[in-house]
């Protein structure tokens, strides 16, 4: 899941950032209005966490042009302003939640969680394929049942896989998504993620390569 931070409280933010990543989640940060405006623009985020009042842009203007923009973004409020009308006024701004400061990280990680699976549409909660199962929300992978020890890139890069139900999904679009702004687009990481991923799945082979495009699901390719 690639996620978005905008937030002006650099510690704040960086905290977020360190927690959510922690959960596996691709995370970047701005630290004002203008940078996150043009971020969330130009990189399509499964989630973006958003202060309402921000230097530069202010979030509510930010949350509105996403909206508009008919993206599939989800936008999660995170704000001191916490009062009813605050809330009622950034819901109908279009946010589609809204966690008022001070908050219980656990509860941010659960409401990320849960508009993560929003953002792309149809995602189940579980998700399998053949005797594959993946619990994003435990971060549970297991194989007929056996449990497998993935890191959390490997988790990240086997659930695109797994969710693009037999769509053939490109390096870079798996760079994207699993992996941050910091990471040097020529890297051969992928290559090297899928590689760990099939010796750690096992046989019968679950991913595939299809030369010159990317990998998808075996099962769903037969």
């Amino acid at each position: 899941m690639r996620v978005l931070v905008v937030e002006d409280e650099r510690n704040l933010a960086d905290a977020i950032a360190r927690g959510l990543r922690k959960r596996g989640m691709a995370v970047d940060v701005a630290y004002d209005g203008d940078s996150g405006h043009e971020m969330a623009f130009v990189t399509r985020y499964d989630v973006v966490v958003l202060d309402r009042d921000l230097p530069g842009v202010h979030g509510d203007q930010i949350c509105a042009e996403l909206v508009a923009s008919g993206t599939l973004t989800r936008v999660l409020m995170l704000t001191a302003s916490g009062t009813v009308a605050d809330r009622v006024e950034g819901l109908q701004l279009g946010a589609d939640d809204y966690l008022p400061k001070p908050f219980a990280f656990d509860e941010l990680v659960a409401r990320v969680l849960a508009l993560g699976r929003r953002a792309t549409p149809a995602t189940p909660p579980v998700l399998s394929v053949a005797d594959l199962v993946l619990d994003p929300a435990r971060r549970v992978a297991t194989r007929a049942g056996a449990p497998i020890d993935l890191t959390n890139k490997e988790f990240g890069v086997l659930c695109e896989l797994v969710k693009a139900r037999g769509a053939v999904v490109s390096s870079e679009e798996l760079l994207e998504r699993v992996w941050d702004a910091n990471t040097d687009p020529f890297t051969t990481i992928v290559r090297v993620t899928v590689m760990t991923l099939r010796r750690k799945l096992g046989d019968p082979p679950l991913i595939e390569t299809v030369v010159g495009a990317g990998y998808r699901t075996a099962e769903a390719a037969a």
